[in-house]
């Protein structure tokens, strides 16, 4: 296993976010909606929110169009970075995985083993790398496409090595978790743009068919426009690695990445930015500044909080409120909700539906129809079946960028919280901050000193 210390150039000081792409619908059933207009007592026609030519729907069929064979390798073969793969391998004919890298031996032979189990697929011994730099061996080995699942502090330098390579990305979400790796997305994206490169993320209601109809809904006008809304995550604790014996400081937090603020940006990052990110697609806006709050109440290991509450005021002047969680034993939702001003939007208790003002429900998506419609119901693997078919029919897309959003205002949650100070979109994405540890080692030792909880504020003097 080779050696490595990592050092993260920072690339921009500021940069100009791309805003973020819509979704394309086409009028139908919200048009019963009517109000009143003044004082004349006539029915309003409903405004669309945008016009149809201005927004990407993804085609979601069961399974990718036949074409060229494409290879893949996996960067992270974790529990996700395992999902990606059978996701992909599941999504169309002609494709395959031909090379595995991650951090430890283990996972990768552990991802081969089910390859071969699964899918019958063999991974010789000179395509597993591992180490700190086996992105790159991956990247060189001669694929076409590359599945970033790495722990999130890593993404944003994959994604520039594959872009520089000329390879198509799928990057696992969050894509970066300060404000130095979210400049190295921005730009990267700019240059796969440039190339002609697929980039799709792994925010995967994009490629839900009830979250993709109801943003087609909403611009269609049938809530009217947007004006605020309510995000949660709030769900049990996840999992966590107690340390073992012979591991470094390094490989036990890598082990245990998603209790560590360095390597997750926290779970207002690591998960939430699932919810903030609908928000972001559907209203077409980014926060302007946010004010939370948060702390650290049952976590096991590591060094971040469980649990957030953010107020975000976008930049339009509207308000969202963020609300998220990880605890056992307490209340649970995952779901979001948006106000329009002719009605509201929500997915609370496995249902997608539109109401009313009165709150009567005038749209509701149909899952039964869904599933007798379609074989393929999982978003996880439409995603690469959009993704595939996009590459093989030569067009781009860029889904970093639009992402990057979210995950900047899941950054700005963190860091209003973690400080107890307002945070603005303007001041964070041109901020130096950088999680990287100063001592980041694979095999020494590190300052396990400088891993605290956040306490924001100030202390009462004496």
């Amino acid at each position: 296993m080779k050696e490595n210390n990592i050092n993260r150039r920072t690339f921009l000081k500021s940069s100009a976010m791309v805003g973020a792409a819509g979704m394309v619908g086409t009028v139908g059933a919200g048009n019963v909606l009517s109000s009143c207009s003044g004082n004349s007592g006539k029915e309003a026609a409903i405004k669309p929110l945008k016009d149809p030519k201005d927004y990407y729907i993804p085609e979601l069929p069961d399974l990718a169009t036949d074409g060229k064979e494409l290879k893949a390798g996996v960067i992270g073969c974790g529990g996700r970075g395992s999902g990606a793969a059978m996701n992909f391998i599941n999504a169309a004919n002609g494709v395959t995985v031909v090379a595995l890298g991650d951090t430890f031996k283990d996972r990768v032979d552990n991802l081969a083993n089910a390859l071969k189990k699964d899918k019958n697929i063999d991974i010789p011994e000179d395509k597993r790398f591992t180490g700190f730099d086996a992105y790159k061996q991956v990247i060189d080995s001669g694929v076409d496409v590359v599945l970033i699942a790495t722990p999130p502090y890593f993404r944003p330098m994959h994604f520039q090595y594959a872009t520089e390579k000329g390879v198509h990305s799928f990057l696992e979400k969050p894509i970066c978790v300060d404000a130095v790796g979210y400049r190295m997305i921005v730009a990267t994206a700019k240059q796969a743009q440039a190339k002609n490169l697929c980039v799709i993320t792994g925010t995967q209601r994009h490629h839900q068919r009830n979250y993709v109809e109801s943003y087609k809904k909403i611009m269609e006008g049938t809530i009217g426009e947007i004006t605020g809304g309510v995000v949660y995550w709030n769900d049990p604790q996840l999992w966590y690695r107690n340390r073992e014996a012979g591991w470094s400081d390094c490989e036990w937090m890598i082990r245990d990445w998603v209790n560590w603020k360095w390597l997750s940006g926290d779970h207002i990052v690591e998960q939430h930015v699932h919810n903030l990110d609908v928000f972001m697609w559907f209203s077409g806006l980014k926060p302007s500044k946010a004010v939370g709050f948060g702390s650290r109440q049952r976590r096991v290991t590591g060094d971040q909080y469980d649990n957030f509450s953010v107020d975000f005021t976008m930049e339009n002047g509207i308000h969202l409120h963020s609300m998220c969680r990880q605890i056992d034993g307490c209340a649970n939702n995952v779901s979001e909700f948006i106000q329009g001003s002719r009605g509201s939007w929500s997915t609370a208790n496995r249902e997608t539906v539109i109401k009313d003002l009165a709150g009567n429900v005038i749209w509701k998506y149909d899952g039964e129809k869904e599933r007798t419609d379609f074989k393929q119901t999982d978003p996880y693997t439409l995603e690469h079946v959009n993704f595939i078919n996009l590459i093989r029919a030569g067009k781009s897309i860029d889904q970093a960028s639009e992402t990057a959003v979210a995950n900047m205002a899941a950054i700005m949650g963190r860091e209003s919280a973690y400080t107890g100070s307002e945070t603005t979109w303007d001041a964070m994405t041109a901020a130096q901050l950088d999680y990287t540890p100063k001592d980041l080692s694979l095999t020494g030792k590190m300052d396990m000193k400088g891993f605290t909880v956040p306490v924001p504020g100030a202390g009462k003097t004496k």
